[in-house]
């Protein structure tokens, strides 16, 4: 065999066996990657908690878009209202330039010394002459009344679709958000999948448990308010009267209730929905939105907090809660877990508001 075709031949046999080696370790890496292992229950828990987090944060996010969109719509309708009546506007003048153009017309066909001189009453025409100029005189003025009217009714349909082309991007980066939380809450459920059987049969076992745990601390959800004797002793003493107090006891009446995005009541809500809703009962209108509503009341500092304060958690501000006293807050506290109460250090601490 000649050395060159020796030396082909060898080639072809090395470039096969690299091949192979690179493809070989693709296969080992892709292995591993789909073979991740398997987390102890706390890891696990860990994992889920951290994600179903990360989901609130993108929904509270996603709230906070919820009134640059509410703020964008209310400009969109104003302006679509007054964008028909400019319209009514000019097409009134083109009207009026119409009936004057045809008044126009009828006497243009002769000079007006022809005019005169056929006339039969000329006492009568100098009269209509004098009336043409007055049309005249009309007539230019309406023509700068319509261009008037247009030019308005042209900056109003400018502003309209600036204004809407701003409201799709705000749309759009709030259904980005929407995604973000599906895609962490479905990474969660990948987590407890790899789990046994047994050990996903333990924490819905706890989550069941931690959510009656909260319906028994309810108070009556047919006046909000607390009956004798069935106070939980573990639960500070919450003031009986009072707006703030209209407000706490209406979150305490939702305690057990499911956390969903979005969510106002009656049976579900989020972070921000709960304490938005709670102080409605009180006649105080909050935005839909933690990193809104802090500020939306009166700054308080941690030591001077009262029942009924928003307490923030968190940088960015994600989550909201209702303080109750005693150190504790009721809060709607994230995915797959109750309206509860909990310790206002459970979490990082950013801030509270007195609302009203």
């Amino acid at each position: 065999m000649s050395t060159g075709r020796f030396n082909r031949t060898r080639g072809i046999a090395l470039a096969a066996i690299t091949s192979t080696a690179v493809v070989a370790g693709l296969l080992f890496f892709q292995g591993a990657a789909d073979a991740d292992p398997k987390p102890t229950l706390a890891q696990a828990k860990a994992q889920v908690a951290a994600l179903q987090h990360k989901a609130e944060e993108a929904g509270e996010s996603a709230n906070d878009l919820r009134g640059q969109i509410k703020a964008s719509n209310d400009r969109v309708k104003a302006l679509q209202a007054g964008i028909k009546k400019q319209q009514t506007q000019v097409d009134s003048v083109k009207r009026q330039i119409g009936s004057l153009a045809v008044a126009g017309y009828q006497t243009s066909g002769m000079t007006t010394t022809a005019q005169l001189l056929l006339s039969t009453n000329p006492d009568q025409f100098l009269s209509q002459a004098s009336t043409a100029q007055a049309y005249a005189g009309q007539q230019n003025s309406a023509l700068r009344k319509f261009q008037s009217a247009q030019g308005k009714l042209a900056d109003l349909q400018a502003s309209e679709q600036a204004e809407l082309a701003a409201l799709q991007t705000v749309q759009s980066q709030q259904d980005g958000l929407k995604k973000q939380i599906q895609t962490n809450l479905d990474a969660a459920e990948k987590v407890l999948g790899k789990l046994s059987d047994d050990e996903r049969s333990r924490i819905q076992a706890e989550n069941e448990k931690e959510e009656e745990e909260a319906r028994d601390q309810r108070t009556s959800r047919g006046n909000g308010r607390m009956d004798d004797g069935d106070e939980d002793e573990d639960l500070p003493n919450v003031p009986a009267s009072g707006r703030a107090s209209a407000a706490v006891q209406y979150a305490m009446a939702q305690l057990g209730d499911s956390y969903v995005w979005g969510a106002t009541g009656p049976s579900s809500f989020d972070c921000s929905g709960l304490t938005m809703k709670a102080w409605a009962q009180a006649g105080v209108s909050l935005s839909h939105s933690s990193k809104a509503q802090i500020n939306e009341g009166r700054r308080v500092s941690k030591s001077q907090l009262q029942p009924g304060d928003l307490v923030f958690f968190y940088s960015p501000i994600s989550h909201v809660g209702l303080y109750i006293g005693g150190g504790r807050m009721v809060h709607a506290s994230r995915p797959g877990k109750p309206v509860k109460t909990d310790s206002i250090d459970l979490m990082p601490y950013s801030g509270a508001v007195r609302p009203g």
